[in-house]
């Protein structure tokens, strides 16, 4: 299989997705998430329905990963930097991304040329706008994507990506966005809701928001000139990614080991590098005051990756970047010294380690919109995103009236001896499978592996959870004589693959077997009592003792 990114056709996606849905799913999401529009939040002066989405990363190259978040629950997607650097000019080892707990990556941008990823985006801004329509997921424009652009005021204003800009700014002229347009136009008789109406409504106007990423060891000049040219000349709402290095060596070596990552490696060439805090305050008011008097949204992204040295050859560089889990202290950790020193009046917007357990008391603090990207990552992919979507269907994203510094500072503490973010003692055990998979068909259940005697425990849980226990056990004895003692002592190996007790409620199998036993024994044991020859038949018994 090959490892270079290759674009479908949009007529192509849109074949797939309405094929697929009738089966169940789209791009594997089979628990489509519904958004209520009336519970609609508003930023960079467009409405948002859900403030969470993907980050600029892995899950937003393609068009079908962008789709498949999208019926999964995000509304906000940071899409995939692009620079002036791309496709086979872009070194990216491989594999580049590490995600067993904590996460590790080196890969930084686009791995596609830039036009591609334009099309990619500008076909990804079609397919969400119909899927909302067609399926009742929510709003037309109940969703906003956000560029991200790097990484040096040279490489932004190259001809390459001015045209990229320009063009997500205003797309009617692209000739892909006409593709996309009259493919729908001529294959209306396949949709039940979609119209001609809506078709010829969407909007050329795809982005009017962006994010900017800088290389460590940017200076602040640098950075100053880029957030300046794109507030006065390419007049969009911007955020600046800052990075964890803000908060000096000490600090973040100091709660790395107190929460058990003492064992990740990184030194101060970074901390001593990079944005210096006392020069990014100055720069950020200065910024703020310009994107005021422009009328733009102006903030900062919390936080970039963590670079870190690479020791025990975890991937195929000599340094990688650090995110997940890890992250969330020292992300949280900069948001808090911004909101003490801002009077929470500068707008945060999220990502480094957010995940279901976490997002809602991010929000709650004033830091939104939240991406993600390793959370993604782990058992259950973008599934997790309806879980945390569903965290939103009775409440909104707060107007933004400020970032509430004590509720960070709260956050911070918390994190330090939190199980979800503290270094487990014990390694985690591997959800994946030992054996080989094959090419095609490769689903595996991976308890089903973990288990000594390869019981079927998807079936006879799908059975329990029906409430057919006679049924289950049945299931059962086709491979276990003794569901009562295995569902009492066993030593439970399949708990340790089973990949929804990550994303979903934890699934307690060894005690469903014994469910099953309990509610199913009598009416197997009847059948197994009655006779199984009538009366009026003989039987002969060939051979004799234990055998006979």
């Amino acid at each position: 299989m090959s490892d270079i990114m290759t674009p479908i056709p949009f007529g192509k996606l849109m074949n797939w997705i309405l094929e697929e849905h009738k089966k169940g799913s789209i791009f594997g999401i089979k628990k489509p998430f519904a958004a209520d529009p009336k519970k609609m939040s508003t930023i960079f002066g467009r409405g948002l329905e859900t403030p969470f989405g993907p980050a600029a990363g892995p899950h937003t190259q393609l068009t079908q990963n962008i789709v498949a978040s999208y019926v999964a629950g995000s509304r906000f997607f940071e899409l995939k930097t692009v620079q002036k650097l791309d496709g086979e000019d872009l070194p990216v080892s491989k594999p580049c991304i590490k995600a067993d707990d904590e996460c590790y990556n080196c890969e930084w941008s686009t791995e596609l040329y830039v036009p591609q990823a334009y099309d990619e985006y500008i076909k990804a801004w079609f397919a969400c706008k119909v899927l909302a329509r067609e399926y009742g997921l929510g709003s037309m424009d109940g969703f906003q994507f956000n560029m991200s652009v790097g990484y040096d005021l040279e490489g932004i204003k190259t001809e390459k990506i001015d045209r990229f800009i320009e063009g997500m700014k205003d797309a009617s002229e692209a000739p892909i966005f006409a593709e996309c347009r009259q493919w729908l136009l001529d294959n209306l008789d396949r949709f039940e809701n979609l119209t001609k109406e809506d078709v010829e409504g969407i909007s050329p106007n795809v982005c009017n928001c962006i994010t900017l990423s800088t290389l460590h060891g940017c200076p602040p000049q640098e950075i100053e000139r880029i957030a300046r040219y794109l507030i006065e000349e390419k007049h969009v709402h911007t955020f600046i990614k800052c990075n964890p290095t803000l908060l000096g060596y000490e600090y973040a070596r100091r709660i790395m080991d107190e929460m058990g990552y003492d064992y990740v490696a990184f030194g101060d060439f970074h901390f001593k590098d990079d944005l210096q805090y006392e020069d990014a305050v100055p720069m950020l008011k200065r910024l703020q005051a310009l994107a005021d008097e422009k009328r733009l949204e102006f903030g900062v992204k919390i936080t970039n990756t963590f670079p870190v040295d690479v020791k025990q050859n975890e991937l195929p560089s000599e340094e990688m970047y650090m995110s997940g889990k890890s992250l969330y202290a020292l992300s949280l950790s900069v948001a808090l010294k911004l909101a003490d020193d801002f009077g929470g009046k500068l707008r945060i917007s999220y990502s480094g380690g957010a995940d279901y357990f976490n997002i809602e008391k991010i929000v709650d603090a004033g830091i939104w919109p939240v991406t993600m990207a390793t959370t993604m990552l782990k058992p259950g992919g973008y599934q997790r995103l309806e879980q945390i979507g569903r965290i939103f269907e009775a409440k909104q994203a707060p107007v933004f009236e400020g970032v509430d510094a004590a509720k960070v500072r709260a956050l911070v503490e918390g994190a330090r001896t939190d199980k979800h973010h503290v270094k487990a003692v014990k390694p985690l055990p591997s959800r994946k499978v030992n054996s080989p998979v094959p090419l095609v068909d490769c689903f595996i259940a991976p308890c089903q592996e973990g288990c000594p005697i390869h019981q079927d425990i998807t079936r006879y849980l799908q059975l329990a959870g029906e409430g057919k226990h006679e049924e289950a056990l049945k299931v059962i004895l086709n491979k276990n004589p003794l569901p009562f003692i295995t569902g009492t002592i066993c030593a439970h190996n399949c708990m340790s693959k089973c990949t929804r007790n990550f994303y979903e409620t934890a699934v307690n199998i060894r005690r469903t077997k014994l469910e099953c036993a309990e509610g199913g024994y009598e009416a197997v044991m009847k059948e197994l009592k009655a006779p199984a020859v009538s009366s009026d038949k003989k039987a002969a018994v060939v051979g004799g003792g234990p055998a006979g």
